[in-house]
């Protein structure tokens, strides 16, 4: 199983990006997607999930309205679009994998497989 994930950067507050996870090595569509992050001196927290099978999602409060995760089945990468950032948004940002069929939900221990992280960092 891997995960690569890239498209983090520098931008400025209220700027976009858009994250990318690259994955191989399981069986996509059994597999639930996660994107998490973590900014020094603090927890890991989660910032949208979506469930392969049925394109389901899920995002915190912090990210619903500006952030939207969506999955291209075909090409087994999964997206994080990333708008109107906030600085409280810096962090390295990470996709992990978990199969579905364990009633995996968006809580970063739940997930097995780990992508190494983009830093993202906005500027005020």
């Amino acid at each position: 199983v891997q995960l690569q994930a890239s498209g983090g950067g520098l931008v400025q507050t209220g700027g976009s990006l858009r994250l990318s996870c690259a994955t191989s090595g399981f069986a996509f569509d059994d597999y639930a997607i996660g994107w998490f992050r973590q900014a020094p001196g603090k927890e890991r927290e989660e910032v949208a999930c979506i469930a392969s099978s049925d394109a389901k999602t899920y995002y915190p409060a912090s990210a619903k309205g500006r952030f939207t995760v969506s999955s291209g089945n075909t090409n087994r990468i999964v997206y994080l679009q990333m708008n109107n950032l906030k600085p409280e948004d810096s962090a390295i940002y990470y996709c992990a994998t978990a199969p579905e069929d364990n009633g995996v939900g968006c809580l970063w221990d739940e997930y097995d497989y780990w992508g190494q992280g983009t830093q993202v960092t906005v500027s005020s």
